[in-house]
This record gives structure tokens, C-alpha cells and sequence, in this order.
């Protein structure tokens, strides 16, 4: 890839939005650890600074880290999210001090270096993006605010339109112009036969009329797994809808976010439908002539696991995407309100636990082509 523009600029650009997240709360918010699957926001803070010192300045600039006995506090493999709480980590005015500190040295090393190919400083800057959507599903279970898409205004959807999709081959990945994951490489053929793919994601309505008329007990709707993990925490709701009265309280021409994914294959079945792999997801979204719309407002899960394209190579390290290769994570495409601008792309994937709902997903319908 070559240079992107006045990377300082864009350095500078996603420190101010992680400062602006965190800046209405308290010292007790920032440490807090709202469910066992998040981090405090004060490790995040410093993670973000870590990883910034050990590919900008470190592995880039081939200076020392700054501050070495932190490394391992916040590799997110050493420290599973569970004990992040329990740790020595950097909280208040110390985190925020190490930011600036790592920031000022990744900015010189910027200046008297240069950027190389300019791709570590680019995943740098799309990491703490990626951290600022984390953040936000922290603020979410915890109910603070910059945790709810109220926030971003998210433009209501309605209708039940479909998309036919013909047979043929679908060329799948990046295709190297831009920056891109190592996940998301390299680009690839696949054939896809026909299918239909409905033009907007499900809404909050179409998930209020499921849930009232019987989807969370009827057991033929879901799959083993997915009615064992309804069982095992008595779901009966998307995370974060609260009952009122004999409904629930929705705005039902949003789209549906905070479902898992056993929940949205179980809303598949119940309409006679499935969820699109993501082959067929990113086919209809970069079609020239009819797309899926309203993309980019919640995550979409898929029926694909995550896996590594055909050729696959680790870059720049193993960890990022490979170690959660194989058949626990599912994929979801499309981005969320929550996303930044930076990562959004028809080739990005996304992936989680099919039992996770902190993220902003929700779902598209597909079917076969008849």
C-alpha cells in the first residue's frame, strides 16, 4: 500500500475520540468492570498506548519500549479479560500521562524515520478505533453514556424487499489497494449459486413481533446449542430491551442490534429463512447495479465461521486473527454506528462467540433461490 496522508493527523484524530468517550466519566466508571467478558476502560487506555509503543516506536523505530514491565499487563493474551480488573494497571492521571508519553515518541519517530510502507501506522490508528467500539459495548452494559445508538441518530428502516443475487463467481477479500487485515487477504474466487438476500437488515418491530408471538419457546426454531444457552440464562429478550407492560420498550423501525447469533439463526428459521454466508453478504453489497442497503448501522452475523481465506499469511503477528481460526466464531460484516470511519469496508470481517450480545449485531435474511 503506499503512504497515507498526513498520518499525525489521523494519529491525532483517533486520540480525540478516545479522549471524548471517556472524558463524561468517573475515576470509579473508568476502573469498573461492568460483565466478566469486558475490560476496565482504564486497561483499555493502556493497551491502546502498549500496543502503540510496541509496533510504532519499538518494532518500527527500534527504540526501547517506555515502559517495559507494562507489556505484559497489557497483552490481551497474557491477561484474559477476567483478571484485567485485579491487575497494577496505569488508572487516572498515570494512564493518560502514559498515552501522551508514547504518543510523543511515536510522533518522532514518525518525523525522523518516516512512515516505511506506512501500514503499521495505519494499524495502529484502525486498533484504537477498533478499542473505541470495544469501549463502547463496555458503556453499553454498563448503561453509560456513548453505550447506546441513540447516540448516532440511526436512520429508522422499513419494508420487507428482497434481493435476487444469480449464480456465478464472486471475487472475495481486498484486493490490496488500501490498507486491509490480514483476514481479509488475498483476494480469492468463489462461485456462488443463486440466492435472494433481503435489501435491509431485520428491525426492532420485525424482532418485537418474534419475541411476542413465541420465538424464545418454541424449541423447533433453535438450533442445540443456541436452546441450551436460552435455557441455561433464561433469554427472552435482546440484551438491553426492557419490558413494559405486556411489550417491550423497542423503537421498532431501528435495526435490531444486540442479539446473538444463536438468536438471529433461530429468527432465520422461524421465517423461513437463514442467515447468509459472508461470501453471499459481500457479493450483494458490492454488486454494481442493486446493493443490500443500509449497511454500516449494526453488525450483521452470518452462517460462516471464521476461518482463513485460501493462501492465507499471519500479518504482522499470528495472534491478530489466526489463534481464533476454526469452528467458535462466527463472522459478521458491515460495521456498526459504533465503527470508525477509517475500518469500514465491504471486506472487513468482524467475528465473535455465537452466544456473545455486547456487540452492536443484529442480522440480514437470506434464502435460496428458488
Amino acid at each position: 500500500m503506499g503512504v497515507t496522508p498526513d498520518l499525525a493527523c489521523a494519529l491525532d484524530h483517533a486520540r480525540r475520540q478516545t479522549f471524548e468517550l471517556v472524558a463524561p466519566l468517573t475515576q470509579a466508571q473508568l476502573e469498573a468492570t461492568p460483565d466478566p467478558i469486558m475490560s476496565p476502560l482504564d486497561w483499555d487506555l493502556g493497551h491502546i498506548a502498549a500496543y502503540e509503543d510496541l509496533w510504532l516506536v519499538h518494532r518500527h523505530g527500534g527504540e526501547d519500549l517506555l515502559r517495559g514491565d507494562l507489556a505484559a499487563l497489557y497483552d490481551a493474551f497474557e491477561t484474559p479479560r477476567t483478571v484485567r480488573g485485579d491487575l497494577p494497571i496505569l488508572r487516572g492521571r498515570a494512564v493518560r500521562e502514559y498515552m501522551v508519553a508514547v504518543r510523543d515518541r511515536a510522533l518522532e519517530v514518525l518525523e525522523c524515520t518516516g512512515p516505511g510502507d506506512g501500514t503499521l501506522f495505519e494499524m495502529v490508528i484502525r486498533h484504537e478505533a477498533q478499542h473505541n467500539e470495544t469501549m463502547r459495548q463496555t458503556l453499553f452494559l454498563a448503561g453509560l453514556p456513548g453505550g447506546r445508538s441513540d447516540d448516532a441518530g440511526i436512520r429508522p428502516a422499513s419494508g420487507d424487499e428482497w434481493i435476487t443475487v444469480p449464480a456465478g463467481a464472486a471475487a472475495i477479500g481486498s484486493d490490496g489497494e488500501r490498507f486491509s487485515f490480514d483476514n481479509e487477504r488475498p483476494r480469492h474466487a468463489v462461485y456462488l449459486p443463486a440466492f435472494r438476500i433481503a435489501r435491509r437488515p431485520v428491525t426492532t418491530g420485525d424482532w418485537l413481533t418474534f419475541a411476542e408471538g413465541g420465538g424464545y419457546e418454541r424449541r423447533e426454531w433453535w438450533s442445540d446449542g443456541g436452546w441450551a444457552w436460552r435455557e441455561e440464562y433464561d433469554i427472552t429478550r435482546p440484551e438491553g430491551w426492557a419490558a413494559a407492560g405486556d411489550g417491550l420498550a423497542v423503537e421498532e423501525g431501528r435495526p435490531v442490534m444486540h442479539v446473538s447469533w444463536f438468536e438471529a439463526d433461530a429468527f432465520a428459521r422461524a421465517h423461513g429463512a437463514r442467515l447468509p454466508t459472508e461470501a453471499e453478504w459481500e457479493k450483494a453489497a458490492t454488486r454494481e447495479r442493486e446493493t443490500i442497503e443500509q449497511t454500516g448501522e449494526v453488525w450483521e452475523w452470518t452462517a460462516s465461521h471464521f476461518t482463513g481465506y485460501p493462501g492465507f499469511v499471519a500479518y504482522p503477528y499470528p495472534a491478530y486473527s489466526e489463534v481464533f481460526f476454526g469452528d467458535r466464531h462466527r463472522v459478521l460484516r458491515g460495521g456498526s454506528w459504533a465503527t470508525g470511519e477509517r475500518l469500514r469496508s465491504p471486506t472487513l470481517r468482524n467475528w465473535d462467540l455465537p452466544a456473545r450480545r455486547q456487540i452492536f449485531a443484529g442480522l440480514r435474511l437470506a434464502k435460496d433461490a428458488p
